[in-house]
């Protein structure tokens, strides 16, 4: 199995290659773009059931033995985080192509979003910090693109702080991989891991509240989240959707290895509880007081990125499986919303709500599509919010943090009302003229999404089982530096 750990990499950088070759022939490149993203989804299944099953993959590249080499590695977490988002990226790539119509954006939007998909997937599964930063940067570049692609001044004026604010953490975490290689010599995350534990406390506590900065930044957590509202609003929904259900997700993934593997402590860290509690209160506050879908649902992004945020700093298994059960629940909840809101921004020409109104009776479907998302993003029950968020609240009373829990609660309360707001906007009062009619393909894409949003919720016994184990594996650093300095 080792194998796949590169091709997951490797197919879709291949594939953005041949689109560039093949030309302006839409047909052949959408077939290439398709397959690609495909083969890692299959990959990732591959990858994530050796690892339940016999341990973390790992690969190390040109034959050079951890921590010389290029490591590779696909654990549990990993795994589940690799196959989700993979699955999100074949959902959106198809509702893109049926948006986008013969003009795919531009004839290079393939090509970009199969450097995205390596990019998240060298992200995920990268055993080392640099390239952990060369993932980012293939990630972050292809976004830098495919925000601005066919946009005007005032688009380009807006996502100027996505770019500027981003390349900024790019040069903080430059500055990270120096330090780190100073004072431990390596940059391997296993090695790492080794020799943390003889580091100065103070180094090494400087170099952790450094690394949540930079890919804080990335995660889009309190107070560093300001650059996420005013740009992903502007892009085309098949991009909006997928920024909004993956990339901030990757930045919490690597907090939550980082802070685990190299960082970590015995008790919960009041540090990172705080954060959570405040990511969660302006996240949603600035939901409410938003009128436009996009909007709405892009605060609801940093809200929701405080729950994760939660999980992690109780710093306990349950609290670490409750996070990454709740990272699966929304990257599947948040990309399916974004990709109904462009469903009723096709239908209505706009998504402003004081200028829409009646589509639940011109257009149930996607009032629909748009119910179980919105219960599940506001935690109701049976839906697989409910379940994370129940997680998370258990753990939070079992350790006496009443705080936290408290502001968990009321959070989820608002997100409910402002879920209330786009309905009664959406859906409720005058029908509107419709605009262009969404296309068929569109509908299907965004149904599918929603699908597997309800099946997290069916399976979630079975996944909370695989995140309890995968969480035990992070709170045990021993079992990944095992694996890679062992030589697998």
């Amino acid at each position: 199995m080792t194998w796949l750990l590169p091709s997951v990499v490797a197919v879709p950088v291949l594939g953005a290659g041949l689109t560039v070759l093949i030309g302006r022939r839409l047909r052949l490149q959408r077939a290439i773009a398709l397959s690609g993203v495909a083969f890692v989804l299959v990959a990732a299944v591959l990858l994530l059931i050796e690892a339940d099953s016999n341990g973390a993959a790992v690969a190390q590249l040109g034959g050079w033995p951890a921590p010389f080499g290029i490591t590779l590695v696909a654990d549990r977490f990993a795994g589940i985080v690799l196959t989700v988002s993979t699955a999100m990226l074949i959902a959106v790539l198809v509702y893109a192509m049926a948006q986008l119509g013969r003009d795919a954006l531009d004839w290079w939007f393939h090509t970009k979003y199969l450097i995205l998909t390596a990019g998240v997937a060298l992200s995920l599964v990268t055993g080392d910090l640099f390239n952990l930063f060369v993932g980012f940067e293939m990630m972050l570049i292809a976004s830098y693109v495919l925000l601005t692609v066919k946009t005007g001044p005032g688009e380009v004026r807006a996502t100027m702080s996505y770019v500027v604010i981003n390349l900024v953490a790019s040069a903080l975490f430059l500055v990270v991989i120096a330090f780190t290689y100073t004072v431990a010599g390596t940059l391997n995350l296993a090695d790492l891991a080794v020799a943390f534990q003889t580091l100065d406390p103070a180094v090494r506590s400087a170099l952790g509240l450094l690394t949540l900065v930079v890919f804080g930044i990335k995660a889009a957590i309190f107070p560093l989240f300001m650059w996420l509202p005013d740009s992903y609003p502007t892009a085309p929904t098949p991009v909006t959707a997928i920024f909004a259900g993956l990339l901030t997700k990757v930045g919490v993934f690597v907090i939550i290895r980082t802070q685990t593997l190299l960082f970590s402590q015995d008790e919960p860290s009041t540090l990172l509880l705080f954060i959570a509690g405040a990511t969660m209160t302006v996240g949603v506050l600035g939901a409410i007081a938003q009128n436009d879908i996009k909007r709405i649902l892009s605060f609801h992004i940093v809200s929701q990125i405080g729950y994760m945020v939660m999980g992690l700093g109780f710093l306990t298994v349950a609290g670490l499986a409750a996070a990454i059960l709740y990272i699966t629940h929304h990257i599947v909840v948040k990309t399916g919303l974004f990709l109904v809101g462009g469903l009723v921004e096709a239908e209505e020409g706009t998504g402003a709500l004081d200028r829409i109104g009646g589509l639940l009776h011109r257009r149930p479907i996607i009032a629909v599509m748009f119910l179980p998302l919105a219960l599940s993003l506001a935690g109701i029950p049976p839906f697989s919010g409910f379940v994370a968020k129940l997680a998370l609240l258990q753990e939070g009373l079992a350790l006496d943090r009443g705080i936290i829990v408290a502001v968990s609660l009321a959070v989820s309360l608002l997100t409910l009302f402002s879920m209330t707001k786009i309905w009664g906007g959406v859906f409720w009062g005058e029908t509107t003229e419709p605009s262009v009619p969404a296309a068929r393909g569109m509908t299907v894409a965004t149904g599918s999404v929603v699908a597997l949003s309800l099946g997290v919720a069916l399976f979630a016994g079975p996944l909370a089982d695989l995140a309890t184990r995968a969480a035990a594996d992070l709170v045990d650093p021993a079992v990944y530096t095992g694996l890679v300095l062992g030589g697998g």
